[in-house]
């Protein structure tokens, strides 16, 4: 609508397994300034994410200033976030961070290819909160139900973006629905690994910072 105020995108809540396999950029438009989005393999796309997990290694890999590398892990795998001179809230929190700590995330994708074609997923974070362990188990219960129920739509009659990640992907949209599932399971088993470290985990909300809201 011409005139409005931008808005921003909502923040996809999406597990690390998946998230780690979104290596398809696209935009909608010809403008120089249009978003860009990751291609979810359960067809969705995604400008922005949210996700919450344990930050358990950072590392300032930058040469001529800070840049700071944080290795965040959730029930199904491996995110990697990068901030530096551009991000200087979330490059401040990580610098001031001491691993293990669960941390919530709201960030963008970005994608870069290795001299061996392989494509490599990581986050441009917007924010960085640390939260507690029930802050992470909400995170994922409710991204195990967001995950089911775009497998349950993959097949929808007008999935145009399932319709684009069966065409970039060749992945079975089912291996992240038995992904989400085991990441519940796994709740249901585990306690809070972090309980008895020193720190006290801040009481954050789910994602409520102010960097924007995730997906409601």
């Amino acid at each position: 609508m011409s005139g409005s105020a931008p808005t921003r995108e909502v923040a996809r809540r999406v597990f690390a397994s998946e998230f780690d396999d979104a290596g398809y950029t696209f935009t909608e438009s010809d403008d120089e300034r249009a978003p860009v989005y990751a291609l979810l393999p359960t067809g969705e796309s995604s400008n922005r994410v949210f996700f919450v997990g344990t930050l358990t290694e950072k590392e300032d890999v930058g040469e001529d200033s800070e840049y700071w590398r944080g290795r965040i892990v959730d029930p199904t795998g491996t995110f990697f976030v990068y901030a530096g001179q551009y991000q200087p809230e979330a490059a401040s929190k990580l610098r001031d961070l001491e691993p293990p700590a669960y941390v919530a995330v709201v960030g963008k994708p970005r994608t870069y290819e290795t001299d061996d074609g392989t494509v490599r997923v990581s986050v441009r974070p917007e924010s960085i909160t640390e939260v507690d362990a029930a802050t992470r188990d909400r995170w994922v219960a409710e991204t195990a139900r967001r995950t089911v129920e775009r497998v349950a739509a993959f097949d929808d009659e007008g999935n145009e973006y399932a319709r684009m990640a069966r065409e970039e992907y060749d992945l079975d949209p089912e291996t992240y629905k038995a992904a989400a599932l085991s990441a519940l399971e796994d709740l249901d088993e585990s306690g809070d690994e972090l309980a008895g470290d020193d720190a006290a985990l801040g009481d954050a909300p789910d994602g409520s910072d102010s960097a924007g809201a995730p997906e409601p």
